[in-house]
């Protein structure tokens, strides 16, 4: 198998799979990563560990299930004695993580990372910080760029453990992430980080490297310097879009109901709803032209992705090292954007489970090849430390699909499970209603097997979609008599898989 020097692994934060040319977009502007796109492989349907940040991350680090990898919710730390990509990595590699971390410690290099560049300056900064904390590397640049903090971080966090609330410094002062969304293009986190990430490889284009770019962007607030690149009123909608689910699970009807309050005539205050649960005051979600807004807004923010890449991308070339480098593309998770009437992420729907996966392997190719079936996470680590030449450790949960990528083959066999770990020690923010908190408490298992999609939950309405004849996921096929037997089959593989991976969730 053809081996590659170099890896430049690129994600941005909340970006669904249907945002790129690749996946059917025609319309939307990104230009570097549709040209990135056709010269890689793009695997049909990629799925996160779980989609939420912090899990989502240690799988996309560390080649395990988010209940081996220990964040099986946000603000848990990555245990110090789990692997990273990094740390499998011959001595000779150079060793980048620039952008956001959130497994815990965020301000100090760590798990292999030689060389680090950090943005996080909220809580998430102090989860297991082992170090006098300090500002963000962006928090910095943003202060030499003549920008004063705006917001004075609250050490009165009930959802915080008091180990991080009791490390968090009187009178922190921060970049609110409104103020930050009210940047220039050039001073946004991506635009930041695609500096710094050409730095790295001009400076160490003579040795072996691996770089991980991590930005904030699309994530809310859905507000942006490119917010007026799409008109919302004729914005592209699919058949879900403020469509409430039926037949569904409890907690997506829950959050359905209080996303779209306002747009059924809450009495309520949607500015102060947006101010609280979406961290900004940009958006009118009391009416459909606002919805449409709000995603074309978002939209909109995955342009500064786009600017990102294609600063790498070009340095590489520049560099003369783009023929000797891996290049990924991926998200930690999607966002629903007001389809099944819900905004964020924390559920199975392909809206939030499902993210693009470009890979560019130019030692096996440059034409784009689309790999069918289904690809997750977890096999992310094994396969590009087989496709750098490295050995696969023992242990890992994900497999390497390296092979599949050079002999041409497909993964429409491949077995791809998704979890939701509600139940921990730390409870997350008030994501709505009490009873929205509640109901995410409840664990879920997923598998997605050639089109069929199951979601297995022992408290909550289980549901079953078939992807290739209903991709929206309109009709839960859960209670249908002519489909028990896939049901069957279907649990059985997630009761196979729990066992191999000692998953102890209950369903």
């Amino acid at each position: 198998m053809a081996k590659h020097k170099n890896l430049v692994f690129i994600f941005s934060d909340q970006q669904r799979y249907d945002t790129l040319a690749c996946y059917g977009n025609d319309w939307i502007k990104t230009p570097n990563l549709n040209s990135l796109s056709n010269e890689s492989f793009v695997m049909e349907r990629a799925y996160v560990g779980q989609p939420v940040c912090t899990p989502a991350r240690g799988t996309i680090t560390t080649g395990l299930h988010p209940h081996n990898a220990g964040p099986t919710v946000n603000v848990i730390p990555l245990p110090a004695e789990q692997k990273t990509i990094a740390e499998y990595l011959p001595d000779e590699y150079k060793t980048a993580w620039f952008g956001k971390w959130h497994l815990g410690n965020d301000g100090n290099a760590q798990h292999g990372f030689q060389h680090w560049i950090s943005t996080e300056d909220h809580a998430s900064r102090f989860v297991g910080l082992s170090s006098e904390p300090s500002k963000s590397d962006w928090h910095n640049y943003l202060v030499d760029q003549g920008y004063s903090p705006d917001s004075t971080l609250s050490n009165d966090q009930p959802h915080l453990p008091e180990t991080v609330t009791k490390q968090t410094p009187d009178n922190w002062e921060v970049f609110s992430t409104e103020l930050r969304s009210e940047l220039p293009a050039e001073h946004q986190m991506a635009h930041f980080l695609g500096r710094n990430a050409v730095e790295f490889i001009e400076n160490h284009k003579d040795n072996p490297f691996c770089l991980y770019v991590s930005t904030f962007e699309p994530h809310s607030p859905y507000n942006g310097p490119y917010n007026d690149l799409y008109d919302p009123a004729s914005l592209p909608v699919g058949p879900a879009f403020l469509k409430k689910p039926e037949n569904a699970p409890l907690i997506s009807r829950l959050r359905a109901d209080n996303n779209m309050q306002f747009l059924e005539g809450s009495s309520g205050s949607y500015r102060g709803y947006v101010e609280k649960n979406i961290a900004g005051i940009h958006n009118d979600i009391s009416s459909e032209y606002g919805w449409r807004e709000l995603r074309a807004r978002y939209l909109a923010n995955i342009t500064l992705v786009d600017d990102m890449v294609g600063m790498i991308v070009k340095s590489l070339e520049e560099q003369g090292v783009l023929d000797d480098t891996i290049i990924v593309f991926t998200s930690e998770h999607g966002e629903m954007a007001g389809d099944h009437g819900m905004l964020e992420k924390r559920s199975m729907y392909e809206e939030s489970a499902r993210v693009p996966m470009i890979i560019r392997a130019p030692k096996i190719g440059t034409d784009k090849k689309v790999v069918s079936g289904n690809f997750s996470h977890v096999d992310l680590v094994p396969t590009l430390l087989d496709l750098l030449g490295v050995d696969v450790p023992d242990g890992l949960d994900g497999k390497s699909v390296a092979e599949v990528l050079e002999d041409g083959s497909n993964l429409r066999n491949n077995e791809v499970f998704v979890e939701w770990n509600g139940i921990g020690s730390i409870e997350d923010r008030l994501l709505g209603t009490h009873d929205i908190n509640a109901m995410h408490q409840a664990p879920w298992r997923t598998i997605v097997y050639r089109d069929w999609k199951l979601n297995l939950c022992a408290t909550d309405k289980c549901e079953l979609y078939n992807l290739r004849e209903d991709p929206n996921e309109l009709n839960n096929l859960i209670d249908s008599p002519e489909h028990q037997d896939t049901v069957r089959l279907l649990s059985t593989k997630i009761r196979a898989w729990q066992y191999k991976t000692n998953d102890k969730a209950p369903l």
